[in-house]
């Protein structure tokens, strides 16, 4: 009996379907995209349709021989990459390559990796979803079309390097703006009185001066806040109104990927990159015990709240078994979505309520089960009984003043029971009636000055380019990782902070490029690919459309006069000198230098990367060691630099003793420019350096204690001897190297 051959994107996601199939099925992993437009050059055929031009990834090309190999073995082949854009246009490539080697070929759509999905998935076979392939085509095309045409432009106008993307310029865009909020901000100064206050009945409670003479207080200087406190010491204070009502607080829907991005970073500082990471892993599968490999979540790529009949059934059972009847609403629960959403499938969710997070805690690393207990409980919680809220404020009047107090308690937790955090913060008032007086115990005034708004971190950057409408939180991660990559920006703190390269570009593209760094525009391309997946529009006209826009700016910004070789300017004057500072190239990358050079040499880098916390300690002053980053590399130094300035000697010793005979051992050491090589541990007093690693085995051929590896970067390595005069050579065997699983099918973006 032939076997059915399926193909998956990753090895782990391949292992885990295994195990539900059987020996029925051959399973093969693809690892990811096979075919992409090349990178050498722009490979899209403007005059003819936008036509691309597809090639085999070169690391691709013995899997696809592979995979062409098994598909003539099998009597079908079953594409099963993931069930969005980037999956369709894997499984379209996959089909195209593989069609002369099996004409039997089906798509199969898992949503979850669980033996029911699997099963009735594999029982309802499907075509190759054509518009949803022209849809990502149309994105791949759109991206590398601002990538290739306006990169090249920056690179002659300012300077290499530097790169420009669709949606990356937008982010660029938005974190420079809020530092310009930041810059421009001119705060001012506010005064609040609070009086501490006691009623007949416990607890002392906190009010808040809120009115004078029936007007919003506004207290500006601290003169008339002493005044103030002045006056309402002598004044008596009488609860003027008591109002109770009560408040229901409903649940959040379930997860989609930008809420699972934000949260994370909330609550456990995760990177959008290592958020999507994690989940990959709990959707294909991790090993639980003695049920072997399980995928515990559904699909982790999903902007729809909509969750499966079966699901809610199954939550609406679960909660009735483990709280009771007061916890579950009469109705279930159904969300809808804020704006048009790809509904391929549903909200993030845990496959199986059989698997609470305690009872796979121990199979889980911290991070896994720290994602997979948020995920559990905002699904579990949105399908619960709503909390209902008890809030209670006073109005207080002393004269002309009017003091504002609120409390509240929570009466019934209701999905709150699942938020023991949110539960503590109640503020709780005594029980007292109108017209009662109170006794001051204490005025406090406190000089207050307003805050410019906050910088973005990854979590809120995310948040507001969801809200804008803005790519799609599956590639928020790689854009990131450009901006930083490009040091257009830098993390101090957790937040971003544009880098005077990053404004200068920024300010460019905004300049030359005004259509395409519109954020309505950006957003309503999100909208018209939704259109082409539906079959609504079609992806040529629409690329039609959005390339005469682009040419048009592109040929303007053609005549724009360019800074590359004089630097780019910046407002800061050299602290040496007075003279206009810029950024420009060197050997190393972009610093700072002045604009009167050679006659002023001031120059300073302008990349500040942050110093990673070790566990180590600094054995001259005992404070914590970090990792930092130097033009020559990594290295590892005392955190209470400049006052101790220790560096850690990274240096591995070998043990195999000098041929020099000066009594030291070879060890591993770095070049300035990070390089490795090998020497005498005795250097300066030895100069015996060698490229080539030493090996602990003596030569066959002479008297020579060891031999040295050439590691070869083309053509074959081999041992050789250290003697010059012996002519012993070794080939070694060429090993396999496995590929590197793709962590997700938008990497390559």
């Amino acid at each position: 009996m032939q076997k059915r051959l399926v193909i998956v994107e990753s090895p782990a996601k391949a292992k885990t379907i295994y195990r539900y199939l059987g020996p029925g099925f051959l399973v093969k992993a693809s690892m990811g995209h096979i075919r992409d437009l090349p990178r050498d050059r722009l490979a899209v055929d403007i005059e003819h349709n936008f036509k691309p031009e597809y090639e085999i990834i070169p690391e691709r090309k013995k899997t696809v021989t592979e995979l062409q190999n098994s598909a003539k073995q099998c009597e079908a082949v079953l594409l099963a990459a993931d069930p969005d854009r980037e999956g369709e246009a894997i499984c379209g490539h996959l089909s195209i390559l593989l069609k002369d080697s099996n004409k039997n070929i089906y798509r199969v759509l898992l949503h979850e990796i669980t033996k029911g999905a699997i099963e009735e998935a594999f029982e309802n076979l499907e075509q190759i979803d054509q518009d949803k392939i022209n849809a990502q085509q149309t994105r791949r095309i759109l991206d590398r079309l601002v990538g290739y045409l306006i990169s090249p432009l920056l690179w002659k106008k300012i300077g290499r390097g530097l790169s420009a993307g669709r949606v990356q310029s937008i982010a660029l865009r938005l974190i420079c703006e809020r530092e310009r909020e930041i810059k421009d901000f001119v705060p001012e100064e506010y005064w609040t009185i609070a009086a501490h206050l006691q009623a007949s009945n416990p607890p002392q409670f906190k009010a808040n001066l809120a009115k004078i003479e029936g007007k919003k207080a506004k207290i500006q200087e601290g003169k008339n806040a002493e005044e103030i406190v002045a006056e309402l010491k002598k004044l008596p204070f009488v609860l003027e109104g008591v109002e109770v009502r009560e408040k229901t607080r409903n649940p959040s829907p379930p997860y989609i990927t930008s809420t699972l991005q934000q949260d994370s970073f909330r609550l456990f500082h995760f990177p959008v990159k290592k958020t999507m990471s994690v989940a990959q892993k709990l959707y294909e599968g991790l090993e639980i015990g003695d049920r072997g490999l399980v995928g515990l979540i559904t699909y982790m790529r999903t902007d729809s709240v909509r969750v499966s009949n079966e699901a809610v059934s199954g939550a609406r059972k679960y909660i009735e078994k483990s709280y009771s009847k007061e916890y579950l609403p009469p109705k279930p629960r159904i969300y809808k979505n804020k704006r048009k959403a790809q509904d391929a499938h549903e909200a993030i969710r845990p496959t199986t309520l059989s698997l609470p997070p305690e009872e796979v805690k121990p199979y889980l690393k911290k991070e896994e089960y720290n994602l997979y207990r948020i995920i559990w409980n905002r699904f579990i919680g949105s399908q619960m009984s709503s909390a209902l809220v008890e809030e209670t404020e006073f109005d207080i009047r002393a004269s002309k003043y009017q003091f504002k107090a609120k409390g509240e308690v929570i009466k019934f937790d209701g999905y709150l029971v699942l938020f023991p955090s949110v539960k503590k913060e109640e503020n709780i008032l005594p029980k007292a009636e109108p017209g009662e007086a109170l006794a001051l115990l204490e005025l406090e005034s406190k000089q207050n000055f307003t805050q410019p708004p906050p910088r973005y971190t990854e979590g809120t950057l995310v948040r507001e380019l969801e809200a804008k409408g803005i790519g799609r939180p599956s590639t928020y991660a790689p854009i990131i990782s450009t901006l930083q990559g490009r040091v257009y920006v830098v993390k101090e703190k957790g937040k971003f902070i544009p880098t005077d390269l990053g404004i200068f570009v920024s300010d460019f593209m905004v300049k030359n490029f005004p259509d395409l760094m519109e954020y309505k525009f950006t957003a309503r391309l999100e909208e018209e690919l939704d259109s082409i997946s539906e079959g609504e529009q079609e992806w040529v006209d629409y690329l039609g459309g959005y390339y005469s826009l682009l040419d048009k700016d592109l040929k303007q910004a053609m005549k724009v006069e360019g800074v590359k070789g004089k630097g780019i300017p910046l407002e800061d004057p050299c602290p040496e000198c007075g003279r206009q500072l810029v950024i420009k190239e060197g050997r190393f990358g972009r610093f700072k230098a002045c604009s009167g050079y050679p006659e002023c040499k001031f120059r300073e880098s302008i990349v500040k990367k942050e110093a990673k916390p070790l566990d180590e300690t600094c054995p001259q002053c005992s404070s914590r060691l970090v990792l930092r980053q130097g033009k020559y590399g990594s290295f590892i130094a005392c955190s209470n630099y400049p006052k101790c300035t220790y560096i850690k000697k990274e240096r591995k010793d070998t043990g195999i003793p000098c041929p020099k005979g000066c009594g030291g051992t070879i060890v591993r050491r770095k070049t300035r420019k990070g390089r490795i090589f090998f020497g005498c541990s005795e250097f300066p007093k030895c100069d015996f350096a060698t490229w080539d690693e030493p090996v602990n085995q003596a030569c066959p051929e002479c008297d020579q204690k060891f031999l040295l590896k050439h590691n070869a970067i083309k053509g074959k390595s081999y041992l050789h001897c250290h003697n010059e005069e012996c002519n012993y050579k070794k080939i070694l065997e060429e090993k396999k190297i496995w590929e590197k699983e793709p962590s997700s099918s938008e990497d390559d973006l």
